[in-house]
């Protein structure tokens, strides 16, 4: 039993008890609507200038759930709680009569109300609604979380997301926060010509990323279908058909492990331009987030108003451990540099997932401060476009902030032949025993052949770029029902 199912029985008899006595005396518990709300933010907003102690005429219609009780008798005072705010409210017999002010008192801490009353200011400077009238909107059957408490079991908090959101001002905070970040990224976008579209989450061919897919079975069509582990090589086809810049916001989905920054079920956008290539798209990636950062007032440790620090791949990692991956092109050599330099060599792994291990292990963690690296082997990019100078190379970024790659970008492959050639290669790393290579797809070939014109593209994830600017350690508590095991 959870923390927030471990409630006195005495507690719920009692509540459903006095919803059984508001039946029995001809009130609705759960009534249809309540029109005409404002929101607490709002109403303090309109009386940001009220001295102690004064009064007005201004009449506001307020909803939201009992949240604390003070008084009894002739007069008494309670607070008000939405999602934009808490509020006083003052309740007298002489304003609401003798029986309805015992009704309002009998209520408990929870409960969903409506209320009409006017604006003054207390003697000690708070705003307040002297009450006229209220209405029982939902009759509340489980007391909320103790209010100085909260939930303090953290699976507690995760599996019952709505008892910690009634509990945590801070949480609450939090994802309004999330959804101001999401809503500036789209604001950017729409601002700049690209186009929001939506491509399939079902699809019969997976791809786009390096990832396992979940699978699942449609019954109509006798098919096996896969959740998409990413959109790009639709989005790619929106290119080819003439909409130049299109982007999609939406979920994806990774058969992977749980860690503090893998959630199997998350948030990611990717935008795709025309004409451009991955040196614009570093630049307009630096400008989005000077501009998201901006609109949601970040203020944390980080600096995204300066430009980005830039190194090249191959450059970080020989900085870092001394193994030059440019001379070791095979995992032979690879594999013999880095035991020479004592580092583990998992037996399984291939070139790319060796170079992936230097990436993750010992550049990754380095990288705290906004940085993106340049220029990657060919080998772990089969949908990125060949360098235009340097051989074996492609014109590949990523991103990273905290320790984490919170981006991907390429210039994009565009050359239909090359393209079938590398889904060659990543058919022979898959019968290797890679099982996040890119499927061979040939229905996007057939796209390429259209003409698809110079194009950059990028992928982030909404919840780790969530993580960082509301500084939080896990994704998780970013995630509003993150999964969890049994």
């Amino acid at each position: 039993m959870s923390a927030a199912d471990e409630e006195p029985l005495d507690v719920f008899a009692a509540r459903r008890q006095k919803l059984a006595d508001l039946r029995a005396a001809g009130v609705e518990p759960f009534p249809h609507s309540f029109a005409g709300v404002e929101g607490v933010a709002a109403v303090r907003a309109t009386h940001a200038g009220l001295q102690a102690g004064d009064e007005t005429d201004v009449r506001h219609r307020l909803a939201g759930r009992l949240a604390a009780r003070r008084g009894q008798g002739k007069m008494a005072f309670l607070d008000l709680v939405d999602r934009s705010g808490r509020i006083q409210l003052q309740a007298r017999v002489d304003e609401l009569g003798p029986e309805r002010m015992e009704m309002l008192l009998s209520l408990d801490l929870g409960d969903l109300i409506g209320v009409d009353g006017t604006a003054f200011s207390s003697r000690r400077g708070e705003l307040s609604l002297r009450l006229s009238d209220f209405q029982l909107l939902a009759k509340s059957l489980r007391p909320p979380p103790d209010k100085h408490h909260g939930l303090s079991d953290v699976e507690t908090r995760y599996r019952r997301r709505e008892a910690d959101l009634l509990s945590n001002e801070a949480v609450r905070a939090l994802f309004i926060t999330r959804a101001r970040m999401i809503a500036a990224i789209r604001h950017y976008l729409d601002g700049h010509g690209f186009i929001e579209v939506e491509t399939p989450i079902l699809q019969p061919l997976y791809g786009g990323a390096a990832a396992r897919p979940f699978t699942t079975h449609h019954n109509a069509l006798d098919r096996e279908l896969y959740l998409r582990i990413a959109p790009e090589l639709y989005l790619k086809r929106l290119i080819v058909g003439g909409l130049e810049r299109v982007y999609e916001i939406g979920r994806l989905f990774r058969n992977e492990g749980l860690s503090y920054k893998h959630n199997p079920e998350f948030t990611s956008i990717e935008y795709y331009e025309a004409y451009a290539d991955y040196i614009d798209v570093a630049a307009r990636f630096e400008e989005l987030m000077r501009h998201v950062t901006t609109e949601i007032g970040y203020a944390g440790p980080l600096d995204f108003q300066k430009p980005w620090h830039r190194e090249t791949l191959a450059g970080a990692i020989e900085s870092r451990t001394g193994i030059d991956i440019l001379t070791s092109r095979d995992r032979g050599s690879l594999a013999t540099a880095m035991s020479a330099k004592g580092l583990p060599v998992p037996e399984s792994d291939t070139w790319p997932q060796l170079v992936d291990e230097l990436v993750s292990k010992h550049v990754e963690p380095t990288l705290i401060e906004p940085t993106m690296l340049f220029d990657y082997p060919v080998e772990i990019s089969p949908l990125a476009k060949r360098h235009r100078e340097q051989d074996g190379l492609v014109e590949r970024f990523e991103a990273f902030i905290n320790g984490m790659e919170v981006a991907n970008a390429f210039s994009e492959l565009n050359d239909p032949d090359d393209q079938r050639a590398r889904f060659e290669e990543q058919r022979a790393l898959a019968a290797g025993g890679d099982e996040e290579a890119q499927p061979y797809d040939e229905a996007y070939i057939q796209a390429l052949e259209y003409g698809l014109p110079p194009t950059g593209g990028i992928g982030f994830g909404i919840d780790r770029m969530a993580m960082i600017l509301t500084g939080q350690t896990s994704i998780r508590e970013v995630v509003l029902f993150p999964a969890m095991r049994d």
